[in-house]
């Protein structure tokens, strides 16, 4: 293994001295990201032996960059996104600026200390935005751009920009191209991405990374384009006689064989790097005129090592589109790893890491040590604190929700067209409320019933659109977009749905304004999106999720569109709470109780199952007493109700969403062949998973429901029934240990009718009779 590179010696007039003080910055942010990893592996007792990790050569990649950003040009109303391999540069910059306790600089990776990854829940010094699931971290400064002009509430550019600190292998997502290519994206002059581009994945040296096309992109998309290829030295050389072939030699060769050069000797360079082309002559001569330091530093002096050259960039960035800057840069910079291919999780030895000391003039023996307050780097660290430091913010409690309007629907109706008429109902009920509900759809807005509550709202756009089909008489759907408008539509994308309710549902706490976000998709996409909201739940965002049309009762629609796990969701997702409403005025009350949850401290998010199947309302029985309407429903938002109750019941129905009408049919011809069976419908196995839970002392949740629905006194065999996978309410037979029944969906579904459909599955009308028979015999 090779000794790192000192930093450049090369006169130069750009290393005048003026960035002496930054460049001093620079050396301890370096040594303490790396002091942070070692610590945790190599000094931290590890009984298990088991490999903490960590990312001393990423980091060193992004210390430069991430020094001049903060130390030059970061302001309090701005915002970044850290990529995940660089929390520690992130911690060891909040740490100088007195954002971060010295003890918790040997906790990284341990419990309750640094957190693998930025987390704005669990890191304890100040983090913008939770990053570690590649892709998701960038493309939420995106989200978080749109969510702030909305919270905003008018027109224009609310201050401060929001940056994106993105590996080059992070552009393989797909994601982050659904993101840069949505049409609103053009418009967010506020968006800074700075790719850290060390042409390395974990793996190897990637071989055909093309910063050119990739350029093409962003600036096709309308982006402005910024490259940071050579640093200051480098061009100097260029300027030279034998320069203009040395740049062609370079810029032509293989990425590979790029990164073997940094790992060669003097004598090894003058050998290689000429080539044997026709230009090997001048640049061998120009080689020549370099000592063997000089010639080192030189080729590996790239634009993202280059204070001058970052601080030169930065400062060209225009705020009227989004800007992408290409900052080419050595992974494992000015460390023994440096441009090696598999450097990527490599630790430097306890020699290695003194040598390192050395040439950042720290002491090994107090790792932590800090500028003297009244030294140049001292008061800049200071001065810096004190520029980006931030008021704290404040908690706005959002408008009360009510918690039941008071219709009481009739007819034939669905859960899905309930969404709407209920949006439409709190609207007139709450007005207060309802201005704070945002909703958010990908192209699905009439097909998932919002049609009614975008006409009332308007779609939001940054600016007045004119609406060109405002007096056409056929046109149902009227799209009126304005700065006010409630209704935000995304290209056909669920993860930039997803991504956008994350941070329209951290408002609350960033900017003390409480949104109600309710994004809409069709459920069999769900799974699709459920990676990037799962994340935006950890990272603080509260939101609702409505899935809609559902399960296989989309019956022509055919296994492309029935989804089958999903009902699951609330049992599995931590902070989330699932409900899948059987009739109308459930869907109400269920919705209802989820917009309480958001926006507050003590929140959390909600996923709803809904159907487009028909179901007659006067199966639900809601009853007439105000008491005793309240009593269902308290049982339906905490997870069941009884739906039907005989006086000696041999066998218990438990349904959920759109089989109760097949469960109720099911109890009649049961009652007719002499067998009591009672109906119970359930409305979040979630919610009554975790009561369980909590009956036998594990967690916290009410029990109440589990004695008012499933009381002892009435355990009987139990066939469960759903359309979805039958493991989501398998569990409910040890509420009170009785033989059990599954029926539900569990292989990938056909066209049909629907009756052909719930056959072909097994949860049709006389499957649940047969399933009782066989639990009664």
């Amino acid at each position: 293994m090779t000794t790192a590179p000192a930093p450049p010696t090369v006169s130069s007039p750009r290393h005048d001295g003026s960035y002496d003080v930054l460049r001093d910055v620079e050396d301890r942010v370096l040594w303490l990201s790396s002091a942070v990893v070692h610590h945790a592996n190599r000094v931290r007792p590890n009984p298990t032996g088991l490999k903490v990790g960590g990312h001393q050569a990423s980091c060193a990649s992004m210390v430069s960059i991430m020094t001049t950003l903060w130390f030059r040009h970061l302001r309090a109303e701005d915002r970044v996104s850290v990529k995940p391999h660089a929390s520690p540069v992130l911690h060891a910059i909040n740490y100088l600026q007195g954002g971060l306790d010295a003890a918790y600089l040997p906790t990284l990776r341990a419990f309750g200390g640094l957190q693998s990854y930025p987390s704005r829940a669990k890191d304890p010094d100040p983090v913008d935005y939770s990053t570690g699931s590649v892709g998701i971290g960038a493309t939420a400064t995106i989200w978080g751009a749109i969510a702030r002009r909305y919270a905003s509430g008018g027109p224009g550019t609310p201050a401060g920009r929001q940056y994106a600190l993105v590996g080059d292998a992070e552009l393989d997502e797909g994601a982050v191209w659904e993101a840069v290519l949505d049409p609103q994206v053009a418009s967010l002059g506020e968006l800074v991405w700075i790719v850290d581009l060390n042409r390395q994945s974990l793996d190897r040296v990637v071989p055909d990374i093309n910063a050119e096309r990739l350029k093409g992109m962003f600036s096709s998309a309308g982006w402005q384009v910024l490259t940071l290829k050579y640093g200051t030295l480098l061009e100097e050389q260029f300027a030279r006689p034998g320069g203009v072939e040395l740049r062609r030699r370079i810029d032509s060769m293989p990425n590979p064989e790029y990164q073997r050069l940094l790992r060669c000797s003097p004598d090894e360079l003058r050998r290689r790097l000429p080539g044997t082309g026709g230009d090997a002559g001048p640049i061998a001569g120009l080689l020549e005129q370099l000592d063997d330091n000089a010639l080192t530093d030189v080729v590996g002096n790239l634009g993202g090592h280059d204070l001058a050259a970052l601080d030169d960039a930065l400062s060209s960035v225009d705020d009227h589109r989004p800007t992408v800057i290409f900052a080419y840069t050595i992974k494992g910079y000015r460390l023994p790893t440096h441009g090696h291919p598999q450097n990527h999780s490599s630790l430097l030895t306890d020699a290695q890491i003194d040598e390192l000391a050395a040439q950042t003039g720290t002491d090994p023996a107090q790792p932590w040590e800090t500028f003297p307050a009244d030294s140049p780097a001292g008061l800049l660290c200071a001065e810096t604190a004190k520029r980006l430091a931030r008021a704290p913010v404040p908690n706005v409690s959002p408008p009360p929700v009510p918690t039941d309007i008071g219709r009481t629907p009739t007819g034939n109706a669905t859960t899905q067209a309930a969404l709407g008429r209920v949006l439409l109902d709190l609207s007139r009920a709450a007005p207060e409320t309802a201005r704070r509900v945002v909703t958010v759809s990908p192209d699905v807005s009439s097909t998932t019933n919002l049609g009614g509550w975008v006409n009332k709202v308007g779609v939001w756009a940054p600016a007045e659109r004119v609406n060109w089909f405002h007096d056409d008489a056929e046109t149902l759907l009227h799209w009126r977009e304005k700065p006010t408008g409630q209704h935000i539509e995304l290209g056909i994308a669920e993860t930039n749905l997803v991504g956008l309710l994350g941070e329209l549902g951290a408002t609350w706490s960033r900017w003390s304004e409480p949104l109600l976000p309710i994004g809409v998709m069709y459920d069999p996409f769900v799974q699709r999106a459920l990676e990037p909201w799962s994340f935006g739940i950890y990272a603080g965002g509260q939101s609702i999720l409505v899935g809609t049309p559902s399960g296989v009762s989309l019956a022509p629609e055919g296994g492309a569109h029935q989804s089958i796990t999903t009902p699951s969701l609330g049992i599995e997702q931590p902070g989330c709470t699932t409900w899948e409403p059987a009739f109308a005025i459930d869907t109400e009350w269920v919705l209802l109780a989820a917009l309480g949850q958001l926006g507050r401290e003590d929140g959390g998010s909600a996923y709803l199952r809904l159907s487009t199947r028909p179901v007659d309302q006067t199966l639900a029985q809601v009853p007439t007493d105000p008491a005793a309407r309240e009593r269902r429903r308290r049982q339906v938002v905490a997870g069941a109700y009884p739906l039907r109750r005989t006086e000696r019941p041999q066998v218990t129905v438990a349904a959920m969403g759109a089989m109760a009408t097949e469960a109720l049919q099911a109890a009649d011809r049961l009652q007719q062949q002499g067998i009591s069976a009672d109906v119970t419908c359930v409305t979040s196995p979630g919610l009554l998973f975790r009561a369980l839970e909590a009956r036998s002392g594990h967690g916290h949740a009410d029990t109440w429901i589990l004695d008012q629905v499933f009381p002892a006194s009435r355990a009987t065999p139990l066939v469960t029934v759903l359309d979805g996978h039958p493991h989501s309410l398998a569990f409910l037979a040890n509420i009170n240990r009785v033989p059990l029944r599954t029926l539900g969906v569990t292989r990938f579904g056909q066209s049909g009718a629907l009756e052909d459909v719930y056959r072909y599955h097994g949860i049709d009308t006389d499957s649940i009779v047969g399933a009782a028979l066989e639990l009664t015999d």
